[in-house]
């Protein structure tokens, strides 16, 4: 037998469903479910990563359980490994770790070959030395460890591209000669989140060590049809009760407010609950390169999000081609100091940013903004800068700053309430719906336009909020403002003035 087949006659031997109307019945693992453990175990070269994903309520966590187990008593046993799982809660972990050892309680083999400690969430394997422990998002205890296996729960629950503590897990894998890192979730909400930037990494990678498991709707499908839902949910019908998938489905159906949870929850499909501006397909359809040419042969204008003292400043620029496309260019600087804790405060790599050129980190604990204005500065020395829109929010230092190199900039400001956004939002959505703009996929631009919802007044103007306390919309905000001096959708309060002449 392969490894592959001895971890399912493992499961199918040993291990008994742990709940629900099968409770106490010998396990008996789907065609799919046989495909993931074949696909771990078997697989040439032996994978470093597997990721798995499907809609809810396909057995996800007990697969996990089985899987955790056949590590530590089964044929996937390493003498005296460390083995983990992760979750984003202490709920969630506890549950993983409360259908493992229901189903060691549940054998008498198993009863005798693992030792279960309920109340530190632990697994010892007694003949194999192995120690299983689950850990949560909030614990303390991820650092110093050197895990041979690691399985990762629900890792579409990590808003943002990073996660202190699936960082901490992988990178101490490095001990091991061939480690095994399993990811099972359903999908992200957006595409600048942890799972989808993995997800998306294993699609255009060829790397034969990255295995990746997807079940999902495609966005176009009809949501309410029954062969839509199989796409996301291999285990319908059999784990997954097809009439209470119905039921979920005409309430999501009835209330439009939980149809976007139905698509992310039982379809797989990146799909925020929230009212974001764009969505991600919108924004994918806009990620033809900017074309360098097009700022030295056309008017360019510009947006420029000033930050508060630990935020994101960013300017835009955009520039229209012969063709109509709207090219943009953000330029980002973040203060340097506490770089690294403002990083994994708001799971955001500004690090690895700052390292690909892609953020310019200035010294000190706030963004200096003779930073700002030297690259404003040489701008309008370089290019046909008609405009810059700017938030009011601390233009007076960068006015200090213009005045320090004595620098002509033709700037203009631009309210960030409904009555001034609400136009310039129009417009850039407009270009966006017609795939007119071109952003290049820049990460940072993308990660803000992810963060982004729209919130509405009573007259049902528009303007950018962010979708949680750690999001950036800053070079959003940034972007929306160029295209709106480079298009009039929103009148300047006052008339644009010039700043200072270049000497």
């Amino acid at each position: 037998m392969t490894k592959g087949e001895e971890v399912i006659a493992f499961i199918e031997t040993y291990c008994r469903v742990p709940e629900g109307a099968h409770v106490g019945e010998w396990v008996e693992l789907l065609p799919f479910q046989r495909d993931i453990i074949l696909g771990i175990y078997d697989s040439t070269p032996p994978p470093r990563r597997v990721i798995v994903s499907m809609g809810r309520k396909n057995a996800k966590s007990c697969l996990t359980a089985m899987l955790l187990l056949a590590a530590v008593a089964g044929p996937a046993f390493r003498p005296n490994a460390q083995v983990y799982s992760s979750a984003q809660s202490r709920d969630q972990a506890a549950i993983i770790f409360g259908y493992a050892a229901k189903m060691v309680r549940m054998d008498e083999d198993l009863s005798r070959a693992v030792h279960v400690k309920d109340t530190a969430k632990e697994l010892i394997g007694l003949r194999t030395g192995v120690h299983y422990k689950a850990l949560s998002a909030d614990a303390t205890t991820a650092h110093g460890t050197s895990p041979a296996l690691v399985i990762h729960d629900e890792t579409g629950r990590v808003r943002g591209p990073r996660s202190e503590l699936f960082d901490a897990l992988e990178t101490g894998m490095g001990a091991h000669q061939d480690p095994l890192s399993i990811i099972i979730s359903t999908q992200a909400p957006t595409d600048a989140d942890l799972l989808s930037t993995l997800i998306d990494s294993a699609k255009a990678s060829n790397d034969p060590t990255t295995k990746l498991f997807l079940w999902a709707a495609d966005p176009g499908d009809d949501p309410w049809a029954e062969e839509t839902w199989r796409k996301a949910n291999p285990g319908l019908g059999t784990i997954l009760n097809l009439e209470e998938l119905r039921r979920t489905a005409e309430q999501a159906k009835r209330l439009p407010a939980l149809e976007s949870s139905f698509r992310n929850l039982h379809l797989n499909l990146r799909c925020a609950a929230e009212d974001h501006f764009l969505s991600p397909a919108v924004w994918a359809l806009n990620g033809g390169d900017p074309d360098p040419s097009v700022f030295e042969d056309a008017p360019v204008f510009g947006g420029l999000d000033l930050s508060s003292r630990q935020d994101l400043t960013c300017l835009c620029l955009a520039a229209k081609d012969g063709c109509g496309a709207v090219h943009l260019q953000p330029h980002f600087w973040a203060p340097a100091q506490g770089l690294r804790e403002r990083a994994q405060r708001d799971r955001a790599p500004y690090d690895l940013w700052r390292d690909r050129g892609l953020l310019t980190a200035t010294p000190g604990a706030s963004v200096d903004h003779e930073y700002v204005a030297q690259c404003l500065a040489n701008l309008a020395e370089r290019c046909d800068l008609r405009e810059v829109r700017f938030d009011r929010w601390r233009i007076n230092d960068l006015e200090r700053a213009l005045e320090r190199i004595g620098a002509q900039v033709p700037l203009a400001p631009h309210g960030q309430g409904y009555k001034d956004m609400s136009g310039a939002l129009d417009q850039f959505e407009a270009l966006a719906l017609n795939g007119r703009l071109r952003h290049g996929s820049h990460p940072l631009l993308t990660w803000c336009a992810a963060n982004a919802i729209v919130t509405k007044d009573a007259a049902g103007n528009r303007k950018l909020d962010r979708s949680r306390a750690t999001g950036r919309i800053d070079g959003l905000v940034a972007a929306v403002m160029a295209v709106a001096a480079m298009s009039g959708a929103s009148e300047p309060a006052m008339p644009a003035y010039q700043m200072f002449i270049l000497r």
